[in-house]
């Protein structure tokens, strides 16, 4: 768990506002048919040829010129991000885009294998856990269903009950999927909201708990770690529950609003709060380390890697860090120098670690040495679109999407 994504440090960016907007349910779902599906080139039209297979790169060298490679394919797709991680995936050799309808494309063709009319709820993540894509409802009919991400095909499906108001996932582990909804007064309205945990064999309810009054149903960022479920939201609370029972084991407040992602490892929970990235002991949220970036800097979203804990902050200086410790792994100051937008969400592949920028003009996707943090190159398809770029990765392609554009470019 992609799942915070400021433009300007301090304030909220545009797109996390968009973000705030699609996860109500006052939103109306952003229709757009899957058109447009040809082949393109990025930086060509409809009917271009893609660049030979020679002009890719080795090991994420970038193209013959040292610049960034062409890519393998690009497609028009029917997305409808808000920019966070987890509105990307692939799995099961399809990478799947949030979108209405949700389309899962072939990994290494770009071909559609798939369609689903309604799609994903607009702020609504795809969550994938057990073999199965689990989403909220596209019909906003109270239902969380389950599908084979490779086929579509629908294998689970769960109603919370008539008295919550379109449950979302947010987590899931090998027994349960993690749940948070709205609770409906008489008069149709919400005050409040519940978090439940579904069985994810049988789709019944294993423990609901009514969060606090003032709690927001949107904006919730969570993942699961042994018997604890942990989430963030936007009222600056870091909260941790028991699996089993539901029951908070501790929460607290945060210094600063988290937009974004966190990151679990081991017995910790790692979440960036301005200048400052802090690790709590998931048992009982002592602090374990911390480490604080330069005067006037703010630290992003960090991403979790292969073991190491990837992040950057506002002054462009990229971190590689040891997750158990807050020690450096190695520190890139290679972007200083450039206009670029800061990384906000990092993938690994063939030893290259490729970083998706926050809005465009001038981001895209940085690729790194992932031993040393030297810039390789960066893909930008130039097409001017201020949508957050989003990365996810099968070890074979990296899939970089920016707007309405899914690119695949060769590892």
């Amino acid at each position: 768990m992609s799942k915070g994504l400021g433009t300007t440090v301090g304030r909220t960016s545009r797109r996390r506002m968009l973000r705030l907007a699609g996860g109500g349910l006052t939103m109306a779902v952003l229709g757009a048919g899957l058109t447009g599906c040809e082949d393109e080139l990025a930086t060509g039209g409809e009917g271009s040829t893609p660049s030979p297979r020679s002009d890719s790169p080795e090991n994420g060298k970038g193209g013959k010129d040292g610049g960034a490679p062409a890519p393998l394919w690009t497609k028009s797709v029917p997305a409808q991000t808000y920019g966070d991680n987890d509105e990307l995936v692939t799995v099961d050799g399809v990478v799947i885009a949030s979108g209405d309808p949700l389309a899962a494309l072939d990994g290494a063709s770009g071909k559609e294998r798939w369609s689903l009319p309604g799609g994903a709820v607009p702020g609504a993540p795809l969550l994938l856990g057990n073999g199965t894509l689990y989403l909220a409802s596209g019909q906003y009919d109270g239902n969380v269903i389950g599908y084979v991400p490779g086929s579509g095909k629908e294998t689970w499906r769960s109603h919370l009950g008539k008295e919550y108001r379109q449950p979302r996932p947010i987590a899931v582990d090998g027994q349960q999927v993690y749940v948070i909804a709205e609770i409906l007064e008489a008069d149709g309205s919400s005050r409040t909201n519940v978090i439940a945990a579904l069985n994810s064999t049988t789709g019944k309810v294993a423990w609901k708990e009514q969060r606090d009054l003032g709690t927001q149903q949107n904006g919730i960022h969570a993942a699961v770690q042994g018997r604890y479920l942990v989430y963030t939201d936007f009222k600056k609370n870091l909260t941790v529950r028991d699996t089993a029972t539901g029951r908070q084991v501790w929460t607290q407040k945060t210094t600063k609003t988290s937009y974004g992602p966190f990151v679990v490892h081991q017995d910790l929970v790692i979440v960036p709060q301005g200048r400052r990235l802090q690790a709590f002991a998931l048992s009982d949220g002592a602090e374990k380390w911390s480490v604080e970036t330069e005067e006037f800097s703010l630290f992003r979203e960090p991403s979790l890697v292969e073991d190491v804990l990837y992040i950057a902050d506002s002054g462009r200086t990229l971190w590689a860090l040891q997750p158990g410790t807050g020690k450096k792994v190695w520190q890139s100051t290679a972007l200083k120098d450039a206009s670029a937008q800061v990384p906000r969400q990092f993938v690994t592949a063939g030893g290259t670690l490729y970083a998706a920028t926050d809005l465009d003009p001038q981001g895209g996707v940085h690729a790194f040495d992932a031993k040393t943090g030297a810039l390789r190159w960066t893909f930008n398809d130039k097409t001017g679109d201020h949508h957050a770029w989003l990365v996810a990765t099968d070890g074979k392609r990296v899939y970089a999407l920016h707007g309405k554009k899914l690119h695949a470019l060769p590892v």
